[in-house]
């Protein structure tokens, strides 16, 4: 077999360029990696454009608030911009313990623990809670990370249907009791497709069968629920009820990194187990500030979330007259507007932001081949004509493919 040693002879590397040569080929640019300059929540500037944008995770606008930069700048002015070292080397500062028990009292858990990347937190918490013997089951639409640390847990994993308990308990009962522990990992709020979990079901799977239950909030955090607390508030549960939660620091806090939220000994154990944490620096000290201001804010203006919700329900009544293909959305801060192909994707993403709206397409492998769509972020800033404005172009677009 012949070896080579050039990137550009790699799968992956020929993946991307004929995706690429598609867009050549049917005459639309490349959506992906655009430039753009600083710009504030729901506009964005692109080539010197003024966008509106429904392509960023800022869902409660406190990306730039005054508070949370200012929080920033003072923490860079105490700490500096770095910790330069890992926290089980270098030791804590006081911010990353007030935000982490900042977090921990925001779902009633014992503790928390902070990450530099949400990603690294599920690959690493994963990796650290289970191991060969022990079986991950997952909804299909779970998010890459975790998919990426269930297999390197070295566990046995299997995928449940999207959402369908029943196809839960099938694996349950047939695998329960050839494995020693049990994990079920599913998100709040999925960031494909806009659905909510069932987490009381999951709760009641996951006590009948003596499972843990871990419950990525990235996308529901400062969303789901009358104050924005997330899935437990939305399901009206008691959040101790679920043994682990996950969430991203990096959308309704506007900064960076990851956590976990639990008991004590589930914090103590990812200390010294998490590679994630082991073995990669700590939260930056402006990172850290800014995502306990965003806290605080989001607890003290709750307006924030009810004008999110608000802008939800009117994108996903809107799309629907308009007949537009939303898919499973619920009306929250995700709405996926189905487009098909990725000749319709490519195409549809370039007209709109001639007609001056961000928005950009989701492609396979991140959804199945011919699921391409737009999906579009909500935030509390943008207003219902914004929200009007760009469903109006979308259907005007469509209907010209």
């Amino acid at each position: 077999m012949r070896r080579s040693q050039r990137f550009d002879d790699m799968p992956g590397y020929t993946g991307v360029m004929k995706h690429r040569a598609i867009a050549d080929r049917f005459g639309f640019s490349d959506p992906f990696y655009q430039c753009h300059s600083p710009s504030r929540t729901p506009h964005i500037v692109v080539e010197g454009r003024t966008l509106l944008n429904f392509s960023a995770y800022d869902y409660l606008g406190l990306n730039g608030h005054a508070a949370v930069s200012a929080a920033a700048k003072a923490a860079i002015d105490q700490y500096g911009t770095s910790v330069s070292a890992s926290r089980i080397v270098a030791g804590d500062i006081e911010l990353h313990r007030e935000l982490e028990a900042a977090l921990a009292e925001h779902y009633r858990t014992e503790a928390a623990l902070t990450f530099v990347s949400g990603h690294a937190t599920n690959v690493s918490t994963l990796a650290a809670l289970t191991e060969p013997g022990d079986l991950i089951l997952h909804d299909e639409l779970a998010h890459n990370s975790i998919l990426v640390g269930a297999k390197l847990s070295g566990a046995t994993v299997a995928a449940f249907r999207h959402n369908d308990l029943n196809s839960l308990e099938r694996l349950l009962q047939r695998e329960r009791d050839s494995h020693k522990n049990v994990l079920i990992a599913v998100e709040g709020l999925y960031s494909m497709d806009g659905d909510m979990a069932d987490l009381r079901g999951l709760i009641a799977l996951k006590q009948r069968y003596g499972a843990w239950l871990m419950v990525d909030e990235a996308h529901g955090f400062g969303v789901l629920g009358r104050t924005g607390h997330g899935i437990a508030e939305a399901a009206g549960v008691d959040p101790a009820a679920v043994d682990i939660w996950m969430g991203t620091l990096s959308k309704a806090l506007a900064a960076c990194g990851g956590y976990i939220c639990g008991s004590h000994a589930l914090v103590e154990l990812l200390k010294f187990r998490a590679a994630g944490q082991v073995y990669s620096v700590g939260l930056s000290p402006p990172v850290a500030a800014a995502a306990l201001a965003a806290l605080k804010l989001a607890h003290a203006e709750p307006e924030r979330v009810q004008r999110l919700q608000a802008n939800g329900r009117m994108f996903l009544s809107e799309a629907r007259r308009l007949g537009l293909d939303t898919a499973t959305c619920q009306g929250y801060a995700i709405c996926p507007v189905m487009v098909g192909d990725i000749v319709s994707a490519g195409r549809i993403t370039d007209r709109m932001l001639k007609r001056g709206i961000y928005v950009l397409p989701i492609i396979y492998p991140a959804v199945p081949i011919k699921a391409a769509r737009l999906r579009f972020f909500l935030t509390s800033e943008h207003t219902p004509e914004q929200i009007s404005t760009a469903l109006s172009i979308t259907a005007e677009e469509l209907a010209a493919l």
